[in-house]
């Protein structure tokens, strides 16, 4: 196969290890992928400090946000995936056809090949943990390629995957974006890739090219609708948890806010107060409120500040790349703050009166990776519009159960993981059908009497 001038030859060399093991071994053990993602369990557990800190300095994480949304999900998918790969893996008999009788179908879940994970910057650790997790479950051998711009969590990853573990079963690159693209173009046998819509349009093209599949987890604008029969003073809190976590950085974070008009004065207010709550009166001074990852996303951020009305925050400091929670009134839909996903710590804010025009205002756009409705009057709009997944009462915590495929749809995304989905995406299931060898019906040969004819087409009907 040509080799491309781009890539190093230890690069080549990572990856013909890796595909010439898998041709070797086909799926890797059970008892071996076992072994594997135990030992990632306690290199994580023995390096939890490590990773936190490395979180901090990249997204001003503290840490127990650092493990709630990074490490301890990467821990629980481990236990979850060491708990039901036995079953996972067993070959499933199936339900034969009467007309091949007397056989036997079976389905055998087997490896795809070598993956690759292409994992991004905002949640560094867990999105690159969680699909490996799953790709080691279903027996692969993996090339993680994490983001530059989470540098520090980039360097831990490299050193605790490359120092532990040989480089046939899993290596770590420095998330150089040419090594992928040709990563791709060698054949490799499934790319999972998290991060912007524009790139996966790109990557969408190559694995096209190239007959890779492939597995997308991007992004959208994420609409929020608060009811006048919602809980408000919960609503408050649990929204104010899931906007600007992270410091708004997350992709399935609500990106706008329809408010029915009898209670957004009120909600407005809650809201307020549940950002000082949370965060202090100057979320600059709180340790816990995080950053933006880089100059370039700050500079982005700041200027949609110039697109709406503040009604609460709107502070700046570019030294520490900081935004505080932002409440905005947008000045149109046309604008920027209303068109492209935010990816930051400003939530825009829009009265409703009728239901269905927030159903319409969503289904005239790309489909989100998420909607949150917090009412009980309504619930039915998560009927009337399609998103990735939904929470009623609730925002973001969708992604926590294990039985949850986690995935967008359209522009949102492409496939789904968590638990055992992320085990059925890296798996090649394989039919198999055992027919008897010493007996045998001749109705299936010519010549097709009237007889064999009939006994075809009753069994075929």
């Amino acid at each position: 196969m040509y080799k491309n001038i781009f890539m190093t030859m230890n690069d080549l060399d990572i990856f013909y290890q890796q595909r010439n093991y898998i041709n070797q071994v086909k799926t890797i053990e059970i008892g071996e992928r076992k072994r594997i993602l135990k030992k990632l369990y306690s290199l994580i557990k023995n390096n939890e400090e490590a990773i936190s800190q490395a979180l901090y300095k990249d997204l001003h994480k503290n840490s127990m946000e650092a493990y709630m949304t990074e490490i301890g999900i990467v821990l629980s998918e481990i236990t979850y995936c060491l708990k039901h790969l036995k079953t996972w893996s067993k070959t499933k008999r199936v339900a034969s056809s009467i007309i091949l009788f007397p056989s036997k179908a079976y389905i055998y879940p087997q490896a795809k090949g070598v993956v690759l994970i292409v994992s991004p910057w905002n949640y560094p650790f867990q999105l690159s943990f969680v699909p490996l997790i799953g790709a080691i479950a279903a027996g692969n051998s993996v090339i993680l390629s994490p983001s530059t711009q989470s540098a520090e969590t980039n360097k831990l990853l490299q050193n605790l995957i490359n120092q532990n573990f040989p480089s046939n079963q899993i290596y770590c690159t420095n998330g150089n974006k040419e090594y992928s693209i040709n990563i791709i173009k060698q054949g490799v046998n499934h790319l999972f890739f998290t991060g912007s819509y524009t790139t996966a349009k790109y990557l969408q093209s190559l694995c096209s090219e190239n007959l890779v599949p492939s597995t997308f987890e991007l992004g959208g604008k994420s609409p929020l609708i608060v009811d006048k029969d919602a809980n408000l003073k919960i609503a408050s809190k649990r929204i104010v948890l899931g906007k600007f976590i992270n410091c708004g950085q997350t992709c399935i974070a609500p990106d706008y806010l329809f408010v029915h008009k009898e209670v957004k004065n009120q909600f407005i207010e809650l809201l307020k107060n549940q950002i000082i709550s949370t965060f202090g009166i100057e979320a600059s001074e709180n340790q816990n409120y995080g950053r933006i990852i880089n100059e370039k996303q700050y500079k982005r951020l700041s200027g949609l500040l110039e697109e709406g009305e503040i009604l609460f925050g709107g502070k700046t400091d570019a030294v520490q790349k900081y935004i505080s929670p932002t409440l905005i009134k947008p000045h149109s839909f046309d604008i920027t703050l209303m068109q492209e996903e935010i990816f930051g710590p400003l939530l825009p804010v829009i009265e409703y009166e009728n239901i269905e025009e927030v159903v319409r205002f969503v289904n005239s756009r790309p489909h989100p990776l998420a909607l949150y409705y917090f009412g009980k009057q309504n619930v039915d709009i998560i009927q009337k519009t399609i998103s990735g997944g939904a929470c009623i009462n609730d925002a973001i915590m969708h992604i926590i159960p294990h039985n949850l495929p986690f995935g967008g749809i359209g522009q949102s995304g492409m496939g789904a993981y968590h638990g055992k989905k992320s085990f059925e995406i890296f798996s090649h299931y394989k039919s198999i059908l055992k027919t008897n060898r010493d007996f045998e019906f001749n109705f299936k040969y010519q010549p097709y009497t009237k007889l064999k004819q009939k006994i075809i087409k009753f069994f075929l009907k």
